[in-house]
């Protein structure tokens, strides 16, 4: 297992390495230990060199899991834990979170990642809904759909960001947007990869900021 942690965004305050907690659970349950990494709380999950780290190693089969003392380490949006959740189950690896007791190598584990999944895409819909209700709105009183800012819709920008973070295709989330009838940030009716990659903020890419995928085959 790799032990992961994250460190407030300020380092003058008052700054707990809750390492520990996680070295300790591994001496009681008997787990292996590979490492500790660590990332800061303000970074965005797409951007967290630790937990990419981390996760590249399980995707690599080097790890079998990573163990968090508090789930929230993870994020504190359920739509990049639902993301995260569905990504562990896919590469077969554990996520083990003590502070909530939940370990996704269990029966019980996997009834709770599925919840997590579940509200996950609840709060997507939600987002979806809020964004068609509002350009009705807007168009039902005659107003004009003008071409919104990035920032105007940061619910949907950390979706796109969390499946990003999943290690999704820019068309991939594309078409996952498009078959919900989700408007494109700037009001249109279609989604294609640049607009995807305009609305993440474009950058050169680099092979180790995003994880191989893990390996969807069935079961024999």
């Amino acid at each position: 297992m790799i032990g992961y942690v994250t460190l407030p965004a300020d380092p003058g305050f008052g700054e707990v390495d809750s390492s520990s907690d996680v070295i300790g659970a591994c001496e009681r349950f008997g787990w292996e230990l590979l490492e500790v990494v660590r990332d800061r709380e303000n970074v965005r999950v797409l951007d967290r060199p630790g937990l990419g780290y981390a996760l590249r190693r399980i995707a690599d089969g080097e790890a079998q899991g990573i163990v968090v003392s508090d789930l929230r380490c993870l994020s504190h949006s359920i739509i990049d834990l639902g993301e995260l959740v569905k990504w562990f189950g896919d590469a077969g690896a554990a996520l083990i979170a003590l502070d909530l007791g939940i370990d996704t190598s269990t029966p019980d584990g996997r009834q709770m990642a599925a919840m997590l999944m579940t509200l996950g895409s609840w709060e997507r819909e939600r987002i979806a809904n809020r964004t068609r209700n509002g350009l009705a709105e807007v168009r039902a009183n005659g107003g004009r759909i003008g071409r919104p800012a990035v920032s105007d819709q940061p619910d949907l920008v950390q979706r796109i960001e969390s499946m990003r973070a999943a290690n999704l295709t820019l068309q991939a989330i594309a078409d996952q947007l498009n078959a919900e009838g989700v408007p494109t940030l700037r009001g249109g009716r279609k989604w294609r990869p640049s607009s995807i990659q305009a609305a993440v903020g474009y950058r050169r890419p680099n092979p180790r900021d995003h994880l191989p995928l893990p390996d969807r085959r069935p079961a024999q």
